[in-house]
């Protein structure tokens, strides 16, 4: 679907016609027997062959047509893709991006809905998901996404689904509940959006619906605006309510002190878990969909459970080959083996998790925003593609490397996802369980693209295995 140009973004568009229709051309949207989304550029045909179930760990390092592009201009070292990607297209990553989404000028809290326009967001989710599934419409979408996920069997009326959001600029100190700070958190029209999507176009009962974060306190807000009309119903809970279940210890793969952790009961007692994480930088370098389930357990720190399960040592050692605790959540049985879907919310991106977010370090210069907001979201199956993709976006982002010296020119932040692609043989030796007695084999497929400008990665040119990057315009 076409979406409307506001007058004020036709001066943009027109100059940057050229490179974003260079970006179009570059990206890959894949055939389907069905049809594709509208907005989607066809290239290459890709096997549809679910691999939601893959146990094999796969690498292709001994891949003897493997040609690194000569163009390559990343931070990371350039390899070949670690791991088997997984989903109903296994390795696909839907990337959609419409400057029309945000308009806001600067002034004020971010976060105001009236900054972001709910009809084209929702249209975004929508169309997000009906390509993810390889199909035309957001409802078909759904069902293949299920499908994938559950081996054949599609959602259940009264299955709970909890959707984890992280909302860690809100009430970081205190409990404030206002939700009032320029830090970010987790984009509630998006939110609105993403629960709309689940109840108009899957039938979700939005009693069965439970959105949480037991780290922080939901903005009221954000609770109004998610729990109106045809969403009354879905709970949302936060560290005030959250409910540790005491059979649910997390059991981590490698010895270290810290407090037991115990996941909510929201968690166990759900059949499925949305990932719903930001993109953004990191004090320690960038936090995706493995570190958002920091706000997944509960221990004796009520403000700061992580601190409390002295997990933030391994995130800033900048080392490669060590262990990593966000391998052990990725892997976990109750959070990413439920897990039906991984979103990152792009509307507008932080430069770290305690900046301040303005007009200007929230610009972004990298094709095809150049000097514009990102406006995207991206959403995946596959946990290592997504964090992959969303890794490469912010260590080549100057606004955000400029703004974050523990990020720039610091390839030691994908340590985790080195860990993730060939968790079947470790680098640092760890061997994963998750967290039910379970060796890891395969989690997802790690790569980088091939370049800032073109953005490609494996499955778009045309390789067997490694990521796909779709881009919805």
């Amino acid at each position: 679907m076409k979406l409307p140009l506001q007058k004020k973004h036709i001066r943009k568009r027109l100059t940057a016609f050229l490179l974003v229709n260079i970006l179009m051309i570059s990206l890959t949207a894949c055939n389907t027997n069905s049809g594709t989304v509208d907005n989607t550029t066809e290239l290459q045909n890709i096997d549809d062959t679910s691999s939601a179930d893959t146990t094999e760990n796969t690498m292709i390092s001994e891949n003897e047509n493997y040609i690194p592009s000569t163009e390559y201009d990343n931070v990371y070292p350039q390899h070949e893709p670690y791991g088997t990607g997984i989903g109903a297209m296994p390795g696909r990553v839907v990337w959609a991006h419409n400057a029309d989404a945000v308009n806001w000028d600067g002034n004020g809290y971010w976060w105001n809905p009236d900054n972001f326009d709910e009809t084209l967001i929702l249209e975004m989710v929508n169309d997000s998901i009906a390509s993810l599934g390889n199909k035309t419409t957001a409802k078909d979408g759904w069902t293949v996404l299920f499908e994938a996920h559950n081996g054949g069997d599609g959602y259940q009326r009264g299955q709970k689904i909890a959707i984890k959001v992280n909302i860690n600029g809100s009430a970081v100190f205190d409990d404030d509940t206002s939700g009032e700070t320029q830090m970010i958190y987790t984009n509630p029209v998006l939110l609105k959006a993403l629960l709309r999507s689940l109840v108009e176009e899957t039938g979700v009962d939005p009693a069965d619906i439970t959105v949480y974060d037991v780290s922080r306190l939901f903005p009221d807000y954000m609770v109004e605006m998610c729990t109106e009309g045809s969403l009354q119903g879905v709970t949302f809970v936060g560290r005030n309510n959250g409910i540790a279940d005491k059979n649910a210890p997390i059991n981590w793969s490698y010895e270290f002190s810290g407090k037991v952790n115990y996941l909510p009961t929201c968690v166990t007692e759900a059949t499925y878990v949305i990932n719903l994480a930001n993109l953004k930088g990191h004090s320690y370098g960038i936090t995706l969909c493995g570190k958002n389930h920091f706000g997944s357990f509960i221990n004796g720190n009520a403000m700061r459970p992580p601190e409390g399960a002295n997990l933030h040592q391994w995130l800033t050692k900048n080392e490669m080959g060590i262990y990593s605790p966000l391998v052990d959540l990725m892997a976990n049985y109750q959070l990413g083996e439920k897990t039906v879907l991984y979103m990152m919310d792009a509307l507008i991106c932080a430069t770290s998790e305690g900046a301040s977010i303005t007009a200007d370090n929230s610009r972004w210069q990298q094709t095809p925003f150049n000097g514009d907001y990102t406006s995207s979201i991206f959403i995946s199956q596959d946990p290592v593609a997504i964090d992959s993709v969303g890794a490469d976006f912010l260590i080549n982002e100057p606004t955000v490397t400029n703004n974050n010296g523990s990020l720039r020119n610091n390839p030691t932040v994908e340590n985790y996802l080195h860990e993730a692609g060939l968790v079947g043989n470790a680098p640092s030796g760890t061997v994963y369980i998750d967290g039910n007695g379970n060796i890891v084999k395969n989690l997802g497929v790690h790569e980088h693209w091939n370049n800032s400008i073109d953005k490609q990665y494996s499955r778009n040119l045309g390789k067997p295995e490694g990521i796909e990057l779709i881009y919805l315009q």
